[in-house]
């Protein structure tokens, strides 16, 4: 088992969140999100793209 840093999982914490917030924002705009930014949320972007409005 690998043993991680805890600086580790605070960059871990902070990526996901501004990918949170990427995505969020992109959404409210009527944007699609980035697929970089999906995936980082466990989103697969190719799901996504099928969601309806």
């Amino acid at each position: 088992m690998v043993k991680r840093s805890a600086l580790a999982g605070i960059s871990d914490l902070f990526i996901a969140l501004g990918s949170a917030v990427a995505v969020s924002s992109a959404i409210e705009a009527g944007r699609k999100p980035k697929a970089r930014h999906l995936s980082n949320l466990g989103i697969d972007p190719r799901a996504f793209d099928k969601i309806g409005r």
